[in-house]
């Protein structure tokens, strides 16, 4: 397989594989639908394949469920066979493409060993196998036999004694039939996301081929702030721009590349870049501190004590997403809020993790914020009710977790008001090292300077000795406080009252918006989780051993 000097990791890894003889079946899964560089242009994979690792084979069969079976380079040998008038359209379905690949190789086998053949290359790309060979259908008959046919390719002679290779084309490995996904004798290839070279390459020939969507761009360095996009994407983004005649600049790099990163992940993630930072966080003055030291540490690439992730729990309306974003905001990073990944179909949901995780190796430093994490993240042993569901979604989600490669890049964390409900193995440590309770105020200060700064946004103030003579409720909560806040703000444009008169009114028969027993509830298992007592007001201390507040 010749190879040129500058083709990916990825295929230089196969090339090897093949050559050496370790393997001549190969799933090609991950960002397969994107272009790849190939002699001066960017091409499909497909395309890319036949060019730069195929070049050298006499026989190349392509196969996708849309177009059936072809021949994208037909050897001598092959349009002398019998069998050859019958590609086209009798052979559009999986089955009869399949039966007649394995048939030509039988032939070609046959004539080897009867010594009136010289040696032919081979090759099969199959584009779709998660379509042909799906793993939500592996318990029927017909999708077993198939594969059973296509596994063979692989591990069994004479397939394995002529130089044949076999490129099977997946999306993701988790759609991909077990018995093809999981044999040993398959080397399984993951295609990443570009690097910033790959990316510095594409920017580079689209400002040759479209200089009008570039004409506000100065030259500055795109490529670094475009980690996570796909070619594709970009490729798409400055047709549309040149043909709007809309340059693009500078400025329009981080919009894009959130617009791009969310169509990609087909709204799995939500991609936040925050301007928010710990000083717009308020209360909790050891914890800012504690989240202060780790991102001088992050910064300063000391990862000895940088933790894998954190879990923020505490009762609902305590700001757990709002502090996500100011650290994110406060170390310079984006955030890849997870949602919307599980699917009811089989093998679906562990495809949409499968494409959440690729997204993420590919951004470099980031934040990755499950919310919800009770109900996101499933159980170890869930029991058939989802048919396994749970669990295997909650085993992709630890091992992804605890990947040591991913500490310095990747930062993980998890929000609950019922932390009880995670399973005790995803919180500890190497996972999960640091555990914080976010609680409501203990004390008037706490509540006056938490209203105050809600206030604040709202273009209201009010001075302290005013708010000293209010009798300000105590475990308020942010969203508490910020239901309250709005309400003085509409009693100020409604009623013609100042904002302490309008406070003072609102404050009249207030009813918080959770229960005082639920709000002490969820306040008690979140102070149990504390990684350090530090993170507890004094006043609420007692809540960890059982006692009253």
């Amino acid at each position: 397989m010749p190879i040129e000097g500058d083709a990916p990791a990825w295929a230089r890894e196969l090339a090897l594989a093949y050559e050496s003889g370790a393997h001549g079946q190969f799933v090609l899964y991950g960002n397969v639908a994107d272009r790849f560089p190939s002699r001066g242009r960017f091409v499909s994979l497909t395309a890319f394949l036949d060019a730069q690792l195929l070049s050298g084979f006499e026989l190349v069969f392509l196969y996708d469920p849309g177009n059936g079976l072809s021949v994208g380079r037909a050897s001598e040998a092959f349009q002398k066979w019998p069998g050859a008038q019958l590609v086209g359209a009798q052979t559009r379905e999986p089955r009869a493409a399949v039966e007649l690949i394995t048939r030509y190789l039988r032939y070609r086998a046959n004539l080897s060993a009867m010594g009136r053949d010289k040696v032919e290359h081979i090759a099969c790309i199959v584009r779709g196998a998660d379509q042909i060979l799906p793993a939500n259908r592996q318990g029927e008959f017909e999708t077993a036999s198939l594969a059973s046919l296509v596994r063979d390719w692989a591990a069994e002679p004479p397939f394995t004694e002529l130089p044949f290779a076999s490129f099977l084309i997946a999306d993701n490995l988790n759609d991909l039939h077990p018995m093809i996904a999981t044999n040993p004798r398959v080397a399984r290839v993951r295609v990443p996301l570009p690097d910033v070279a790959t990316i510095e390459q594409a920017l580079a020939q689209l400002r040759v081929d479209h200089r009008k969507a570039f004409a506000n761009d100065d030259g500055h360095d795109a490529a670094p702030l475009l980690a996570g996009v796909t070619v594709t994407a970009l490729h798409a983004l400055v047709k549309l721009r040149e043909h709007e005649g809309r340059p693009l600049g500078n400025a329009d790099w981080v919009g894009a590349k959130k617009q791009m990163v969310e169509a990609d992940s087909a709204g799995l993630i939500e991609f936040i870049e925050s301007k928010k930072t710990l000083a717009n966080y308020h209360a909790q003055d050891a914890l800012k501190t504690w989240l202060r030291q780790d991102i001088a540490l992050w910064q300063a690439h000391d990862l000895r004590a940088m933790p894998m992730g954190y879990l923020f729990c505490g009762p609902v309306g305590t700001g757990k997403t709002f502090l996500v974003e100011c650290l994110a905001g406060e170390a310079g990073v984006p955030v890849v809020k997870l949602k919307n990944f599980r699917d009811r179909w089989v093998g679906s949901s562990e495809g949409n993790l499968e494409k959440i995780f690729r997204l993420i190796r590919a951004l470099g430093r980031c934040i990755v914020f499950i919310d919800e994490a009770d109900q996101s993240l499933g159980k170890r042993d869930s029991g058939s009710g989802d048919s396994g569901l749970s669990g295997r979604l909650y085993s992709m989600i630890a091992q992804e977790m605890s990947d040591a490669s991913n500490r310095g890049r990747v930062v993980w964390i998890l929000a609950t008001s019922r932390p009880d409900l995670i399973e005790v193995d995803l919180k500890r440590p190497g996972r999960i090292d640091v555990k914080v309770p976010l609680l409501p105020t203990t004390t008037p200060a706490e509540s006056a300077a938490l209203l105050n700064a809600l206030l604040k946004r709202l273009e209201l103030v009010i001075d302290n000795a005013e708010m000293s003579q209010l009798d300000l409720p105590l475990l308020l909560t942010p969203g508490a406080a910020e239901a309250l806040s709005v309400k003085v703000y509409r009693r100020v444009r409604t009623a013609n009252e100042t904002p302490a008169q309008a406070l003072a009114a609102c404050l009249e028969g207030y009813q918080p918006p959770v229960a005082p027993d639920v709000l002490d509830f969820q306040m008690r298992i979140s102070i149990r989780e504390a990684t350090d007592m530090q993170f507890v007001p004094p006043a609420l201390r007692a809540l960890a051993q059982g006692g009253a507040a």
